[in-house]
């Protein structure tokens, strides 16, 4: 599946002078277009107490719609990806490998002051979704792609805001009641161990109800992608392991309390359907196209977009791929960590040393690529005192070829992005450095060369915040930063 259109579709779309196309439920109003067009942003930052206790009988659209209304108001702008979960839609899912969409929606009024009211977006790393979604927002048509597939669903699903959810809040109903009635049937299969260190027996069997309800009563309707987003939303809700900064799971860690299923279930379906009716009453536009497509490759006519905002992955050796690790393996899409690349890693950009060793990559091959000529010796140094480094370490990471492949990997994003877009496009990477073992790779000015190599024009970093200073890395002391990369085309 590539999206919500063919590609006869899509190529009609981007054709259209205004690219838009509006939910029947959306009006130009607070944050909506009509802001967008003059360069005004609304935030939509909440907090919603919504009904843990309500009950299966209890639990109607009215009951629902009810309780939610009291919280559906704007609150004050953030500036990171954790202040996304007090924004509607944007929090139905926890991805921390993100930014900030009120950041995105005035990177988009601010374009829009300066070059005009056409503005096509482009996010080649959509993640789960916060560009496409700001967006929306603002009125504007944007393209997303991610190969993720996993997360690729989880913003495909999230992009179905526009639908009615009255109907949602019927389809958890049936899912609820279902699942009650018939309970998990457990079969002859064996639980993966995962899901045995991360669940009482109790809470798995009521999860896997839901689940197997889900599965007996979905059908094409779309409304069942954001029931199947509810279930998978409250995993870690429910679960007694702790989970790190950066999603990992982590069995061996005990949280305080985790919710009752079918309690969370309903919580999490009153947060959407609330959502859901709030960013309709804002305006929001359903103008957004999600592919799963590789960022490396070209993708479509040239010279299609005006802006792309976007944060490719980090060289900082975070596996992607295990973050969806618990959501994957209870869906039955892998069995444990040892599926993970195959399923997954092989198709990301190579970030982590885990894709490199799994990959068996060379360094003398990887150096003697043409994409990494922009960058002179500067790499060859940098890859041969990690190759040395590593060594001397423990666990002898392969990060000297990850490296490699990582720049070789995003030279082509550029060239694929030159194509794609049109000439005076200006392009911001959400950016960080990186120092595997200590040995600083300035990622930053590295990506801007590589840019100016594809064909673009200028960069120019601006740095956000320090990183490594209040919370020392126990392998260095090398002082990081994280920032903005601006590309001009």
């Amino acid at each position: 599946m590539s999206g919500r259109w063919g590609c006869r579709g899509l190529e009609s779309l981007m054709a259209s002078s205004n690219w838009v196309r509006t939910s029947p439920r959306s009006r130009a109003v607070h944050g909506g277009p009509a802001a967008a067009a003059t360069g005004q942003v609304s935030s939509l930052s909440a907090e919603v107490d919504l009904p843990y206790l309500m009950t299966a009988n209890q639990f109607t659209f009215d009951a629902v719609m009810a309780a939610t209304e009291a919280q559906r108001r704007p609150q004050g702008r953030s500036g990171t990806f954790t202040d996304n979960m007090k924004l509607p839609v944007h929090r139905w899912f926890r991805y921390s490998a993100g930014f900030s969409a009120d950041w995105v929606m005035e990177t988009i009024a601010d374009f829009v002051r300066t070059a005009g009211p056409k503005c096509r977006i482009l996010d080649p790393f959509v993640g789960s979704g916060t560009t496409l979604l700001a967006a929306e927002g603002t009125g504007h048509g944007a393209v997303g792609w991610e190969v993720h597939p996993f997360i690729w669903r989880v913003a495909q699903a999230k992009l179905l805001w526009h639908l009615d959810p009255e109907q949602l809040v019927n389809c958890c109903v049936e899912v609820s009641v279902l699942a009650e009635k018939a309970g998990w049937k457990k079969g002859h299969h064996s639980v993966p161990d995962l899901l045995e260190r991360c669940y009482s027996e109790d809470t798995l069997k009521s999860l896997k109800a839901l689940g197997d309800a889900y599965a007996e009563l979905a059908t094409d309707d779309p409304h069942w992608e954001l029931v199947w987003l509810a279930i998978t939303a409250i995993l870690r809700t429910c679960s007694f392991a702790g989970t790190a900064q950066w999603q990992y799971v982590l069995p061996n860690k005990r949280k305080l309390k985790s919710v009752e299923p079918h309690a969370a279930f309903r919580q999490m379906i009153a947060l959407m359907a609330g959502d859901m009716r709030r960013v309709q009453d804002l305006g929001y536009r359903d103008s957004a196209i999600l592919l799963r497509h590789d960022a490396r490759s070209r993708w479509g006519a040239a010279g299609q977009f005006d802006l792309v905002v976007t944060s490719p992955p980090y060289p900082n050796n975070y596996d992607y791929a295990d973050a969806t690790r618990l959501e994957m393996t209870f869906w039955g899409e892998i069995r444990g960590w040892a599926d993970l690349h195959d399923a997954v890693r092989k198709y990301l950009i190579t970030s982590c040393s885990q894709h490199s060793a799994k990959d068996k990559l060379d360094p003398q091959v990887l150096l003697a690529d043409a994409e990494l000529s922009p960058l002179g010796d500067r790499i060859g140094r940098v890859v041969e005192k990690l190759g040395t480094v590593r060594l001397e370490r423990g666990g002898k990471k392969t990060y000297h070829t990850m490296i490699a492949q990582y720049f070789i990997d995003m030279s082509l994003v550029w060239k694929s992005l030159r194509s794609s877009c049109c000439n005076g496009a200006r392009i911001c990477y959400v950016i960080g450095d990186s120092a595997p073992y200590g040995v600083y790779v300035p990622v930053d000015e590295w990506l801007g060369q590589l840019a100016l190599a594809a064909g673009f024009n200028s960069f120019s970093f601006e740095k956000i915040r320090d990183r490594n200073v209040k919370w020392r890395n126990r392998k260095h002391r090398v002082p990081l930063k994280e920032g903005r990369l601006w590309v001009e085309g």
